[in-house]
């Protein structure tokens, strides 16, 4: 499985390249743009083709889900510990982010998968991860229910390493949305686990 994580910040033709994506075989799209009021989270929205709304997943905007058939939410660590998914877990894909192993064996079959970072030094946050061992204690992984998704420095040239040590999916993000061509770099990317 390959996921893309929208930058906070909007790009140019950054929806017609997500429609791109989807069209090239992406698996999800995580939208996490914090800074976005309502309104501009319907425009983005809207952008993307219909088709595809069912594999988009919400960082914040929750309510919209039902309004465009999103029904994929993301909830931050500390959102997690408040319980704030609580009301979104029965009827709805629900996804969450930790930072060890053990933080991860301990989630519940509730959690469709989670987002384990920093898997190599992150692309887009200089400097963060680079001490990181995420790699090596994914062998204590002992969770048989949530899908463990590796994030942070992921590329075309490493790609492969993330289901070596045996995690289920990869996030894109830094090495998409911080390149002159994304959509080369998806495709890279994809054409690496296809092979």
């Amino acid at each position: 499985m390959i996921l893309v994580i929208t930058p906070e910040l909007i790009v140019p033709n950054e929806t017609g390249l997500v429609n791109q994506m989807f069209q090239e075989g992406l698996d999800l799209l995580h939208i996490r743009k914090p800074w976005l009021s309502r309104n501009e989270m319907i425009e983005f929205i809207t952008q993307i083709d219909k088709t595809f709304h069912s594999q988009l997943v919400l960082h914040t905007h929750y309510d919209l889900g039902k309004e465009y058939t999103i029904s994929r939410f993301h909830f931050r660590e500390i959102d997690r510990k408040k319980e704030i998914y609580k009301p979104f877990a029965e009827e709805n894909t629900i996804s969450t982010s930790v930072h060890d192993i053990t933080t991860y064996n301990t989630l519940d079959k509730e959690w469709k998968y989670a987002f384990i970072s920093p898997f190599f030094p992150s692309i887009s946050k200089k400097g963060y991860g680079l001490d990181s061992s995420i790699k090596e204690e994914i062998k204590q992984r002992n969770n048989p229910y949530v899908q463990l998704i590796a994030l942070g420095g992921i590329n075309q040239d490493n790609i492969h390493e993330v289901f070596e040590a045996g995690a289920d999916g990869a996030a894109l993000l830094g090495a998409v949305w911080e390149s002159e061509k994304p959509l080369k770099v998806f495709k890279k990317c994809r054409n690496v686990l296809m092979s």
